[in-house]
């Protein structure tokens, strides 16, 4: 990944002001995903409201969520999500072990049931652009058929397979002071 944003971001300044006439919180302002992203601010206040709904009001567990997340930075390489979301995840107190554990959950013999279906729907879905029968089957049962947490899993995926795409090709730094591909330093190999 180039060092170099496609697009500048936007002064600081500039982002909390065309945030707050958005409704967006300074908090978000401040990332450079939305010093990007804000100026198209009907484009961020989208992004914005999809990210307050799943991290903040949604359904399925935040556990799964950020190792969805998480498989998805490494299959895509898209360092900004997963060094922002190694953050975010350890903050709920997911363990290192789950996030590392992503890169390679297939061989991963501390996942169970819930983790193996939502992580093989996350692959489907950035491999072929839908999740096949069984893996949906394994995810109703291992979600308990919950419609809403079902729905809100499709929704999860694509809103981060978005954000990769969005963050890789407009080549979005990360912030200053945050360090890369926590913690070991490993990449992933993409073709």
């Amino acid at each position: 990944m180039s060092s170099q944003s496609r697009v500048d971001m936007l002064a600081l300044t500039d982002a909390r002001e065309r945030a707050a006439q958005c409704g967006i919180p300074d908090a978000m302002a401040e990332l450079s995903v939305f010093r990007i992203a804000l100026h198209q601010p009907p484009v961020a206040v989208a992004l914005h409201g999809m990210l307050e709904a799943l991290l903040w009001k949604g359904a399925l567990d935040a556990r799964l969520r950020e190792l969805i997340i998480m498989r998805i930075g490494w299959v895509t390489d898209s360092v900004y999500e997963w060094t922002q979301h190694w953050r975010v995840a350890r903050l709920l107190e997911v363990p290192e072990r789950d996030l590392l554990g992503v890169r390679d959950w297939q061989n991963a013999g501390h996942f169970g049931e819930a983790e193996r279906a939502v992580l093989a729907a996350t692959d489907e879905t950035l491999r072929d652009g839908t999740i096949s029968d069984e893996t949906w089957a394994e995810c109703q049962r291992a979600l308990h058929g919950d419609p809403a947490v079902l729905v809100e899993l499709v929704a999860a995926i694509g809103n981060w397979r978005l954000f990769s795409a969005l963050l890789r090709s407009l080549h979005v730094p990360l912030e200053d002071g945050l360090e890369a591909w926590p913690p070991d330093g490993v990449r992933p190999s993409v073709d």
